[in-house]
């Protein structure tokens, strides 16, 4: 049996407060926010140093993805390890970019998600190298744009860059994540018709006639949650985000406009949960043949699931076993992520990564011998999966 691949523990350390250090705020969430440049050129050139072939992609201008990959020897499956470079804001956090270890935890914003993961998976390609392990597949890291607001990093990316595997390296508390829910972005429109306030035989209220809508979707919610749970994510459910009607006081609304968030579990199709609004706003027409109303999806994200007898699973486990000497914990979880795209895109994708706590928080923080545990992990997988 293979000796242990040794992760060099002050190496992760101090790349994961490096990565920190430099903001990389979305600027899609953040208007004039930095950006992924410069943590693009950092890792480019962190990639280089240690020896992997760099390719830098812009799917957008200013928005950079760079991709890393140590060549196998020739005959294995090829894996990718993949971490996002942008990060949410930082509104009411103190020092967001000071990479501050204390009892064993690093702070920053971005640390838990995901500037570790990245750090993780650089320190497992250079153990890989280090301890002199001949991989017969290639091992690829990216690091991508954008998966806080729209994912152009990784749609992109899947467009020019195929491997038979990838794992995202999102924080799993090094737990194996084998499924997550999508969504939908839905728009409902009501009309009326504008007259003065007084005038109640000329208007008709469009906000009143979208609390009938609202009235029927608040009972498909219940349904929704009624519904035979998924085994790993639970059941789908949906809320009313945005409302927005009127133009004053005194007149009647000509418009309403609803935005509603759909939250899908894996087997559900965006032509399903649609065709479940416009059976509502049928049962209105019905009802009234004056309701004037339609719904449109504006943005959808599938769901994520893979199957725990994949060969990708298989080397993670085996791998998490190696390491850890202990049985893995195999979960879903019900936030959208990368891996949903890898996979529609046809490449074996799992979820895997370090613990800490504080995403999209003013407190963030990575668990420093998480990381280290973690880049060991991606080290054996590798390993494993890549021949």
């Amino acid at each position: 049996r293979p000796a242990m691949i040794a992760v060099d523990r002050e190496y992760v350390t101090t790349l994961c407060q490096r990565l920190v250090g430099i903001d990389s705020v979305n600027p899609v969430l953040v208007p004039g926010a930095a950006g992924e440049g410069e943590i693009a050129e950092f890792l480019a050139a962190e990639c280089a140093r240690l020896g992997l072939q760099v390719v830098r992609h812009e799917p957008e201008r200013g928005r950079v993805s760079v991709v890393g990959r140590r060549p196998g020897s020739g005959g294995g499956r090829s894996l990718m390890l993949n971490a996002h470079l942008d990060t949410v804001g930082v509104d009411g956090m103190g020092r967001p970019f000071s990479g501050e270890v204390r009892d064993g935890r690093l702070y920053g914003r971005g640390a838990y998600d995901m500037k570790g993961s990245l750090a993780a998976s650089l320190a497992a390609v250079k153990a890989i190298a280090d301890a002199g392990v001949v991989l017969r597949g290639d091992l690829l890291v990216a690091g991508v744009a954008d998966e806080e607001y729209g994912s152009i990093g990784t749609a992109d990316l899947v467009s020019h860059t195929r491997t038979d595997a990838a794992i995202v390296t999102e924080p799993t508390e090094l737990g194996i994540c084998l499924a997550h829910k999508g969504y939908l972005w839905i728009e409902v429109t009501v009309r009326g018709r504008a007259a003065h306030g007084s005038r109640f035989l000329e208007g008709v209220d469009a906000n009143m006639r979208m609390g009938r809508f609202l009235a029927k979707l608040d009972r498909l919610e219940q349904e929704l949650r009624a519904r035979p749970p998924h085994p790993l994510v639970g059941p789908p459910s949906l809320h009313a985000a945005l409302l927005n009607g009127g133009t004053g006081l005194s007149t009647y609304a000509a418009e309403c406009t609803l935005k509603i968030e759909r939250r899908t579990v894996p087997g559900e199709t965006p032509e399903g949960a649609m065709a479940e609004i416009e059976s509502l706003l049928d049962e209105l027409r019905r009802d009234d043949a004056s309701f004037d109303a339609d719904a449109r999806l504006f943005f959808a994200r599938e769901p994520f699931e893979v199957g725990r007898d994949t060969a990708l699973v298989r080397a993670l486990d085996e791998g998490l076993r190696a390491v850890t000497g202990e049985a893995p914990r195999y979960y879903g979880d019900t936030p959208w992520m990368d891996a949903a795209l890898t996979q529609a895109a046809g490449i074996e994708t799992v979820v895997f990564g370090p613990a800490g706590a504080g995403a999209h928080a003013a407190e963030e923080w990575v668990d420093v011998d998480s990381m280290v545990r973690c880049a060991e992990v991606l080290a054996e997988t590798a390993r494993r999966y890549c021949g």
